[in-house]
């Protein structure tokens, strides 16, 4: 049961928009590109919510300097970029953040991806200029699932970490913004429901209309 909350903190891929497909074909073609062994299904599953910087060492199976690193890391971005026209939101979306801010619940991005990634996509899904505050993984000392970046979101708005509530796709992220006492609803986009279900997220849902159905109720009856 999802219990009254002040503020909303949304990742981004996978849970405003169903673009993990793009970041999948991104990412093999990155590795045809470099001959690499492709990451068995349990490890590529763990990888989704990390930042770059993390997945490159395990792809190419060695510590990678910085300059490395960052060169990798906008090849395989500038392949998935290519692919974001014509992506929409997810079901629900626009209709949930319209009565997020209708009741004066503000709205916050916390996502690992890029900053070159996040104006692109937000303009594609039509939802660019909602998010009071951005929050960048490159922006906090660790990524997900350690809870820093969500703690940083709620700094910034200002609100205390008990009183967010997060919206998240993936494993690392449910985990990171249950090690920020935060609450959480997983997003059974990228992963099904069943996968999310030991993740630590008070609640699962499909897409945004189970959360519009029964936002009066988590809100105290707003």
């Amino acid at each position: 049961m999802i219990l009254p909350f002040a503020a909303a903190i949304f990742d981004m891929d996978g849970t405003l928009a169903d673009n993990m497909p793009l970041h999948h074909a991104a990412f093999r073609q990155f590795i045809e590109r470099h001959r690499l062994t492709p990451p068995a299904a349990d490890v590529a599953a763990g990888l989704t919510g990390k930042r770059n910087r993390e997945i490159m060492p395990i792809l190419f199976g060695r510590p990678l300097d910085e300059a490395e690193l960052a060169a990798f890391a906008e090849e395989k971005e500038a392949l998935y970029r290519a692919m974001i026209p014509g992506i929409g939101p997810l079901a629900g979306l626009v209709p949930l953040l319209d009565a997020l801010e209708q009741r004066g619940i503000p709205l916050a991005l916390a996502t690992s991806a890029p900053a070159g990634n996040v104006a692109p996509l937000l303009e594609a899904i039509g939802v660019a200029g909602r998010f009071r505050v951005i929050t960048l993984g490159e922006e906090v000392p660790r990524g997900k699932p350690a809870p820093d970046i969500f703690l940083e979101a709620a700094r910034r708005l200002g609100i205390a970490a008990d009183r967010c509530l997060v919206f998240e796709d993936a494993i690392a992220g449910l985990v990171a913004a249950g090690a920020a006492g935060m609450q959480s609803v997983g997003m059974a986009t990228t992963h099904g429901a069943a996968y999310l279900a030991g993740s630590g997220a008070t609640m699962v849902v499909r897409d945004y209309h189970e959360v519009l159905d029964a936002i009066g109720e988590w809100l105290g009856g707003a």
